[in-house]
């Protein structure tokens, strides 16, 4: 399935990253997220790149290691809030990264979002935009849970409900690409603790947006059980390793 029109071609593209107390994840999603910019410039050299973090209500060593990247490397921003909301965060990062572009320049901007929990692959951002300039203007991407510490049989049971394929319905905020103008005018991320990147997907959807689904950007992700957000992956994953474990028991 092909998107019905033609779009303008991305010229710039803006990461997005929110972060609450994520010191042991933290420098390995901004390492990635680097060498998935690196990857778009050396592929696309004409797209420009900008990375936003998203510091809310950090109380560990996150805030010491967004300064030490961002100090480190050109067109990275950091900010500070006291949200403890995802949806809020996100928001404010999209925000930043687009406060200076006329309606104009948004059409040819992608926001990519992603997790500071979360590691992308290095093709990322250039697989994004090839569903970009092919007339996409949401991209929704899978992710994988890390099995490092999983339990086997909880990372097999996701598997068993997440296979791998290209057009999945699953949308993950660790994974999630939309060109700025569809962005702003679905009304941005609403101020959720969770969920708030499927309010906007269904917001973009409801607005004629051509969306689609791809496993060929897949993320790597935390497979903790212990929640950030109420009913987010986390939260998630529990709710299947308690459905798992019923399940062996009573095999």
């Amino acid at each position: 399935m092909t998107p019905a029109r033609s779009r303008p071609v991305i010229t710039r593209v803006e990461v997005v990253m929110p972060v609450h107390d994520e010191e042991h994840h933290l420098g390995a999603a901004l390492s990635a997220v680097r060498a998935a910019t690196e990857a778009l410039a050396q592929q696309l050299p004409p797209v420009a790149t900008g990375t936003t973090i998203v510091l809310d209500h950090c109380t560990d060593r996150s805030a010491e290691i967004a300064d030490r990247f961002a100090v480190s490397h050109t067109g990275v921003r950091v900010l500070r809030r006291q949200f403890r909301n995802a949806g809020a965060s996100r928001a404010a990062g999209a925000a930043a990264a687009l406060l200076d572009l006329g309606n104009g320049r948004l059409e040819t901007t992608w926001l990519a979002n992603t997790d500071a929990d979360s590691r992308v692959p290095e093709s990322w951002l250039v697989r994004q935009l090839h569903f970009a300039d092919a007339g996409w203007d949401v991209v929704l991407g899978s992710v994988e849970p890390d099995s490092a510490g999983m339990d086997p049989e909880l990372l097999r049971s996701w598997r068993l409900r997440h296979p791998v394929e290209e057009r999945h319905t699953n949308v993950y905020g660790a994974n999630l690409g939309v060109r700025a103008s569809a962005y702003r005018q679905a009304g941005g991320f609403p101020p959720l603790c969770s969920s708030e990147d499927r309010a906007l997907v269904e917001q973009l959807r409801r607005r004629g947006f051509a969306v689609t689904a791809t496993d060929s950007t897949r993320v790597l992700t935390s497979g903790r059980t212990v929640a950030r957000a109420p009913h987010g992956f986390g939260a998630y994953l529990r709710a299947l390793g308690v459905e798992t474990a019923a399940a062996l028991r009573s095999s």
